[in-house]
């Protein structure tokens, strides 16, 4: 056992593991199959990965760009030190806009009073507003209307503190394996860019590809391609599968904290769902719903390479956990919920499975509580 490690379970009861290596290599195989410069997404908290050193490992491989959701976002990616240029990709606050433009973040907009908006509040810094008119092709979410897209973009180019800097849209279906509606929104992005150029208006930065997309449709990767979900090496959806070349990133961790052996009948948990059927070895491992490991039945974790149940309800804090094919099982040993022991191994995508959502939630989910440890 390596000193970090052992200075981990010493600290923690609980906690995630990041390799940072892994980030790189997906950035670095994402930028080699597209062509395409690469805007890394590190909204919500990084996918539950941590935002900071997943910006700043992304950068490092060679990612122009940081996309982020909310203000809070941008701002602790610049309050860190971050350089690289920011895209806010969701909904920008009225009063939040003059910090955010006086801090160098791009602002993703969709209608005229937008555009109002960031001018008065680019004039209020003596700076530029950089603006990406969002277009909505299909995703029903936010955007203009393409038939609205070009009043807008001229409205950008007629105000003195702002720069038409970039265009995009985003895909609803990417990762289905039927390509054609993201085919028919990409037809309607390419009419609108059309007529964009006709006007002679150009953007510097016109991206539409998100990470499905960077993997199945070459033509939407533009000048630049949003990678989310498989820069931490995970899949965009059940049904699509990434290349190997993908490494995942996060491994969550906890600690068995208890072993006792209980007779038969005996409850465990609150409200006993689960009772001994015979003489058990029960175990105590520290992680409960509140570090966002769901309670909910079915679930496993791994101890001494094996996989062993989750029995009774998940708690707030702790879980418990039937040992009786793990007789070595002793009070410290390292439990992996998610990631890999020995040869075997727990994926995202499984739990996701069984929890009835998608990995993306499950790395979300992982609570602040729960500390990250990264590796380079």
């Amino acid at each position: 056992m390596g000193r970090q490690e052992t200075q981990t379970k010493e600290m923690h009861a609980t906690w995630v593991e990041i390799n940072l290596d892994a980030i790189r290599h997906n950035v670095e195989a994402t930028r080699k199959r597209t062509g395409a410069q690469v805007m890394a997404v590190v909204k919500a908290n990084g996918y539950g990965h941590g935002s900071v050193a997943i910006a700043r490992s992304a950068i490092q491989a060679g990612a122009v760009w940081c996309g982020v959701a909310r203000p809070e976002e941008a701002l602790e990616l610049r309050n860190d030190g971050l350089a690289a240029p920011i895209l806010m990709l969701g909904h920008t606050p009225t009063g939040l806009m003059r910090e955010l433009i006086s801090k160098d973040v791009s602002i993703a907009v969709w209608t005229s009073q937008h555009v109002s908006m960031a001018e008065n509040a680019a004039a209020g810094t003596g700076r530029v507003g950089r603006l990406h008119l969002k277009v909505d092709t299909g995703m029903g979410r936010l955007g203009a209307e393409p038939e609205e897209a070009l009043t807008i973009a001229r409205l950008i180019g007629g105000c003195r503190h702002l720069d038409f800097e970039g265009l995009f849209t985003h895909f609803a279906r990417a990762d289905d394996a039927d390509l054609s509606p993201t085919e028919r929104q990409l037809d309607c992005f390419e009419r609108v860019l059309s007529a964009f150029e006709g006007a002679g208006l150009h953007p510097r930065w016109v991206h539409a590809a998100n990470s499905a997309a960077t993997l199945t449709l070459r033509r939407s990767h533009f000048d630049m391609v949003r990678l989310g979900i498989a820069m931490y090496g995970l899949r965009p959806s059940h049904e699509f599968a990434l290349p190997d070349e993908y490494r995942p990133a996060l491994s969550w961790k906890a600690l068995l904290t208890r072993v006792v052996i209980l007779q038969a009948g005996r409850g465990v948990s609150y409200g006993h769902t689960y009772t001994t059927h015979k003489t058990e070895r029960i175990g105590t491992v520290s992680v409960g719903y509140a570090d966002g490991f769901r309670r909910q039945g079915g679930n496993q974790v791994l101890i001494g390479g094996r996989r062993v149940s989750v029995v009774g309800r998940v708690c707030m804090d702790q879980v418990m956990v039937q040992l009786d094919e793990i007789p070595d099982a002793h009070v410290g040993d390292e439990v992996v919920l998610l990631g890999v022991q020995g040869q075997e191994r727990i994926s995202a995508e499984e739990i996701a499975k069984r929890w009835g959502t998608i990995c993306h939630e499950v790395t979300c989910g992982i609570s602040a509580r729960v500390p990250r440890c990264y590796s380079l």
